[in-house]
């Protein structure tokens, strides 16, 4: 099969005032709002400089990008086409939003953590997130790490893991029941070479302290469950210690 005609130069906008490409970024973003997440930004989140000035807006700006499919600070610009701009103010350029980023310590990224925990026993208040499990059953929260593949060796963090794919590594402790979906209730990015345990026991005591703080959850005993890469004291204890019950995998 042939084209039967020569190819032309064209050029594509999305440039009417009155469309938006992702109607669905107007209710995420309210429930958002009605849980708080620009004041608990703006309580937890101290990033210095005018950089981090009025951080709330900056990470709702944020959250809505990636909810509209933004994976890169460029795509960020999906929320300044069309009439994105009747239904949102403030609306921060891609550029702003990478200097706030890049302004960035380890710290701050504690600060987000406070504010994600934080955000998610909001959202429960609003939504059953992980229901209560009925008949005396267990809340079950798991704790597994992933890699992420990137592209080109200069990505900050990369390097070759266990999978041997050049990538980020991801920790994270999702909580679930009997009769709900796993929940993503903490998570840590890494350098792509970082071995599985590498921060296990933050991220379980982090975890398992959301848990005990969630409408639901909390009126159930927890079980902690991991493979045998984080059969170690430190991940044990930090469990034992926020009164789960464990079950990993001995190596």
């Amino acid at each position: 099969m042939q084209v039967s005609h020569a190819a032309r130069a064209a050029a594509a906008s999305f440039d009417d005032p009155n469309l938006v490409s992702s109607a669905g970024v107007l209710p995420i973003m309210r429930l958002a709002e009605n849980a708080g997440l620009r004041s608990l930004v703006d309580r937890w989140l101290s990033v210095p400089t005018d950089k981090g000035a009025n951080a709330g807006l900056k990470v709702s700006t944020l959250v809505a990008g990636m909810v509209a499919g933004a994976d890169s600070i460029d795509d960020m610009a999906v929320l300044r086409h069309g009439g994105m701009a009747r239904l949102f103010t403030s609306i921060y350029a891609p550029s702003t939003l990478g200097s706030f980023l890049r302004s960035f310590t380890f710290g701050h990224v504690r600060q987000l953590d406070a504010v994600a925990s934080r955000m998610l026993i909001n959202l429960a208040g609003h939504a059953p997130i992980v229901p209560a499990p009925a008949d005396g059953g267990l809340v079950f929260v798991d704790v597994d790490d992933t890699i992420i593949p990137v592209h080109g060796p200069k990505k900050q963090g990369a390097g070759f893991g266990y999978s041997g794919v050049r990538g980020l590594n991801a920790l994270l402790a999702t909580v679930s029941t009997s009769t709900s979906a796993p929940v993503v209730i903490a998570h840590r990015l890494r350098k792509g070479a970082a071995g599985s345990p590498r921060g296990a026991a933050r991220i379980v005591a982090d975890a398992l302290k959301t848990v005990t703080r969630l409408p639901g959850a909390n009126t159930a005993p927890i079980l902690l469950r991991a493979d045998s890469a984080y059969y170690g004291h430190a991940t044990v204890t930090a469990a034992l210690r926020a009164g789960a019950a464990v079950s990993i995998t001995a190596r």
